[in-house]
């Protein structure tokens, strides 16, 4: 069993349109990194976003944040969120499990784009979309935290490494 798999399978059973950003990420694309949470980039639609949230709900998740966690789908509230508050993304949590997902709401890359060189990975019969490198590096080198740099480092090999075989 992987990671969150019981949310990837609701995921691609219910088409959720969304991609895998960040830590998941930079280890399904080859690098070694230590990650507990979940960061998604997610297609903004009311109805897709409304799923993930009944999806994450129906498994025990909760918002940290003092706010009906349907909201999000309101791109009125997530616009008030982002510029009033600097919400980068719109946390979900499981106590007893320590497991974290984060739907990233404010991004240099947006879903739309993401979508178009999304790299597919299989895990037995799961499909999962997994955010470009060049996509991954755009995101990190924008957040610049000091893991994200190293990230950035890390994925760059990466890509040479590919382009080499």
């Amino acid at each position: 069993m992987i990671f969150y798999e019981e949310i990837l399978r609701a995921f691609q059973k219910q088409k959720v349109k969304y991609v895998l950003v960040g830590g998941l990420a930079v280890n399904l694309l080859g690098a070694m990194r230590s990650t507990a949470d979940m960061d998604i980039l997610v297609e903004m639609s009311e109805d897709n976003l409304k799923q993930v949230v009944k999806i994450l709900q129906k498994r025990g998740y909760r918002v940290k944040q003092p706010v009906d966690p349907l909201d999000i789908a309101d791109k009125a509230i997530r616009d008030t969120w982002i510029r009033n508050k600097h919400m980068k993304a719109f946390n979900f949590y499981k106590d007893d499990e320590f497991k974290e997902v984060d739907i990233i709401i404010d991004s240099p890359v947006s879903f739309q784009e993401a979508r178009k060189s999304i790299v597919w990975m299989k895990i037995d019969d799961l499909r999962l979309p997994v955010i470009s490198i060049d996509n991954l590096i755009i995101m990190k080198q924008k957040a610049g935290r000091s893991v994200d740099k190293l990230d950035v480092e890390e994925l760059k090999k990466i890509k040479k490494l590919k382009k080499k075989s």
